[in-house]
């Protein structure tokens, strides 16, 4: 069962009578029901996987109501301290199995790789150091807490939310909203539209040139670093999306996890938008603990270096995800040493630093350099990827994005031309979200109006997106973190 396929709405769509018919306080029930069963579906009823879960559970949620009772400091952080390890030691084994297979090599014993254990690792932690700090008190109804961790919407590939942004809305059961209620519908079909009309039609062609780099290079690689850092994108929007709609429909918000990456003006601002949920929580956990940039230049250069290492390493256990971690680090570091440097240059020849031109540029070159990095991030192997990057800048043959050689990577002149056509519409929906929602717009009008245009988008969907051309849709990105 995937978030696109049709038995996951069959079971949404029957749980939403339960849920509002019941007292408000009882809502969280059918909620849970449904997570633990989506769970034991996601993983395919494996029981030692649901056990591994269960284990994090009740680590976390045990050691969540102990740690305000212990008075004894030193005891406290050594509570503090086991729980966090063993909450996350399975997402630690699974990342360094990973990195040791990346090196060729492999650990000594078998490790398990639990469903979402990427998401819910990182939630029980921020719960337990929220706990430690005294910025959260500990949750003591465990069905509140299981459902927490469970969320069925988003335990499979986030956002990663904080107890009080999410827990706290299952503690109150939330009313029906019906403003909420059709603009999660319209979330839902956005969603859809993102992973079926620009995803995985982009996806076709960006795995075949990473399928053969030997065969397409210069022209092509350009292509698919500009094709991948979209489909990247809109597949982990089209997940949140859908997360955030059928949460919606039973009247839980999620928080956003974009906010137009593509138009940052540098990579920090660009790590401020993507992925907000997991750039908060290193910000948060790793950056702000080590002394952020309180404690001197070098240090926090140091501490840049470490919360992107971190990143790097969630992402992946591969040398190829630290090292595109530490590029990032790099890119960040290199910007705020120069940053002075390049506003005296542009105040000497005249230039306002924050003109559009100015802007428009410096959102391009930081679109570049995350593309750069995002082919790191997609190649196989790191020395795949920096053979694609020379021949980005040694192999010149533009021609063959006009003379038709593209059709021949999987995607015929309709499929392109509806995938430019999708693209557009993106950007156009994007540069509009910054002045009114469309969704909210939708929402605001008649009745049969509004769902005239939902079928109507239903439809466009279904003739000419992934599953129109009869290509399988394939699974989200994210969903292998």
């Amino acid at each position: 069962m995937t978030y696109t396929s049709l038995y996951y709405y069959v079971i949404v769509l029957a749980l939403l009578p339960f849920y509002y018919i019941i007292p408000r306080k009882f809502r969280y029930i059918p909620l849970l029901a449904g997570s633990l069963y989506f769970y034991y579906q996601f993983c395919l009823g494996d029981i030692p996987l649901l056990l591994l879960f269960a284990f994090s559970l009740a680590v976390s949620y045990g050691a969540g109501l102990r740690l305000p009772l212990e008075e004894d400091p030193l005891r406290r952080k050594q509570i503090f301290w086991a729980a966090i390890g063993l909450a996350v030691l399975p997402l630690l084994l699974v990342k360094l199995r990973e990195f040791a297979q990346g090196i060729g090599g492999d650990l000594p014993f078998a490790v398990l790789a639990p469903v979402g254990v990427s998401f819910y690792s990182l939630q029980m932690a921020a719960y337990l150091a929220d706990i430690y700090q005294g910025r959260l008190e500990p949750v003591r109804n465990p069905f509140h807490y299981t459902l927490f961790a469970s969320y069925f919407p988003q335990i499979i590939q986030g956002p990663i939310p904080r107890y009080k942004q999410l827990g706290t809305q299952f503690e109150e059961g939330p009313l029906f909203d019906d403003a909420l209620f059709h603009e999660g519908v319209c979330q839902i079909i956005w969603g859809f539209f993102l992973k079926f009309m620009i995803a995985d039609k982009a996806g076709v062609l960006v795995n075949a040139v990473y399928a053969r780099p030997d065969l397409y290079g210069g022209a092509y690689v350009w292509m698919a670093g500009i094709l991948y850092s979209i489909q990247l994108y809109t597949d982990f929007m089209s997940c949140v999306m859908l997360a955030k709609g059928v949460s919606g429909l039973f009247g839980v918000r999620i928080t956003d996890n974009f906010c137009r990456p593509y138009f940052a003006r540098s990579v920090q601002d660009f790590w401020r938008r993507w992925h907000i949920s997991l750039s908060s929580w290193l910000r948060d956990y790793i950056y702000f603990p080590l002394g952020g940039s309180r404690k001197g230049m070098v240090r926090t250069y140091l501490n840049i270096i470490a919360v992107f290492a971190v990143s790097g390493f969630w992402h992946g256990g591969s040398p190829k995800f630290l090292f595109w971690g530490l590029l990032h680090a790099f890119y960040q570091i290199c910007g705020k040493l120069t940053w002075d440097l390049r506003n005296k240059a542009l105040s000497l020849v005249h230039i306002d630093p924050e003109s559009l031109f100015i802007r428009m540029v410096r959102a391009l070159f930081t679109s570049f350099l995350v593309m750069e990095a995002w082919i790191i991030f997609r190649a196989d192997t790191l020395t795949q990827a920096l053979y694609m990057i020379r021949s980005m800048f040694t192999l010149y043959n533009p021609w063959v994005l006009l003379d038709g050689s593209v059709y021949a990577l999987g995607l015929d002149a309709r499929d392109c031309l509806v995938l430019a056509a999708s693209i557009l519409t993106l950007f156009a929906a994007s540069l509009l979200g910054s002045r009114f929602r469309i969704s909210s717009w939708i929402c605001r009008q008649q009745l049969p109006v509004r769902w005239l245009i939902c079928i109507g988008a239903i439809l466009v969907i279904a003739l000419m997106g992934t599953y129109g051309y009869g290509y399988e849709a394939q699974a989200f990105i994210y969903g292998g973190f």
